[in-house]
């Protein structure tokens, strides 16, 4: 998860919810914008946007959200996600 906060503001967030996966702190845009995350004025600052990235820095998944309510379905998610650890899996016994 990428957030705007400073790193402090940013890592308290973190503790307090006790998030089970790894956030990065981006107050200066730079991760939202290489990956084309809208600003909207009209709609109070940055759209939501979800990047499925794989553990080559690709791309696998991706949604721009139209509203702050706009969000993909689970199973979508889950499904990208378990063709990724499939293709994982399938790489790791093609090395062996």
């Amino acid at each position: 998860m990428v957030g705007p906060d400073a790193s402090r503001v940013f890592k308290l967030y973190w503790a307090k919810e006790k998030l089970p996966f790894v956030g990065l702190a981006d107050p200066k845009h730079t991760v939202a914008n290489r990956y084309g995350q809208e600003v909207s004025l009209w709609k109070l600052g940055r759209m939501p946007a979800l990047l499925i990235v794989d553990k080559k820095g690709r791309v696998r998944f991706k949604h721009y959200a139209e509203s702050m309510r706009d969000y993909p379905k689970l199973e979508e998610l889950y499904g990208v996600l378990d063709r990724l650890r499939g293709e994982d899996a399938g790489e790791k016994e093609r090395a062996a």
